[in-house]
């Protein structure tokens, strides 16, 4: 068999096991679902195209076991399971994802309000800081009022197919306004506290505020 028939047969397999098909500029096929491209007269990037990071590869996590740990200063600890969380009120919004590596990506975002998950768990009155752990030991932290005013949400669904491993499944933090490092995936527990909190990236010299635009790194005395 001739070398340019092996490697067209190999592209066709990998790409299938994936469980993304797409093309460039097209959208793509996720577990039978088929993303969109615009939402509202705003242009989305494809899946495909969207640059990502992660400290440790993709996560796979299952979805009837997967549970989402919400403790700290609240009343009623949960254990989310993925359905519960899907059940709770819809929102959907278009956000640039910006890198502090210079690149940038605009997607639609679909998932539910932080606010929500805070009413379900009861956040005190004390609570200032959010910590978002994930399943590859990475963590970061926003500020309790920033997620509030700001209509934060934890993404289930992108360009409206669920969140394909590599991007986070089963949630993806969409911090509107945040360098990407403060968009955590496959978090696994929210912690309030009423501490400031440095998480991976901000223990390494990041800025823990992370607005885009603003400076990369924080000056410590």
């Amino acid at each position: 068999m001739k070398p340019i028939l092996l490697f067209l047969i190999f592209s066709v397999i990998f790409v299938t096991a994936s469980g993304c098909v797409s093309e460039k500029g097209k959208p793509g096929t996720y577990d039978n679902q088929t993303e969109n491209l615009s939402y509202k007269g705003e242009s989305l990037t494809p899946i495909a195209q969207q640059r990502n990071n992660a400290i440790k590869g993709t996560q796979y996590i299952d979805r009837g076991s997967y549970r989402l740990q919400v403790d700290g200063l609240v009343e009623n600890p949960r254990n989310f399971t993925y359905q519960e969380i899907t059940e709770l009120p819809e929102t959907s919004k278009v956000v640039d994802l910006n890198c502090v590596e210079g690149w940038s990506f605009t997607a639609k975002w679909t998932g539910v309000k932080m606010a929500d998950i805070f009413a379900e768990a009861g956040a005190l009155e004390n609570a200032t800081t959010v910590i978002f752990y994930s399943a590859d030991g990475y963590s970061t932290s926003l500020d309790m009022d920033y997620l509030l005013e700001n209509d934060i949400i934890l993404a289930y669904r992108l360009n409206d197919v669920i969140l394909p491993p590599d991007r986070g499944f089963p949630l993806q933090l969409v911090a509107e306004g945040k360098y990407g490092y403060k968009w955590a995936k496959w978090i696994v527990r929210i912690e309030l506290s009423d501490s400031p909190y440095r998480g991976y990236w901000e223990e390494r010299g990041y800025n823990n505020r992370a607005d885009v635009g603003g400076p990369a790194f924080e000056r410590r005395e």
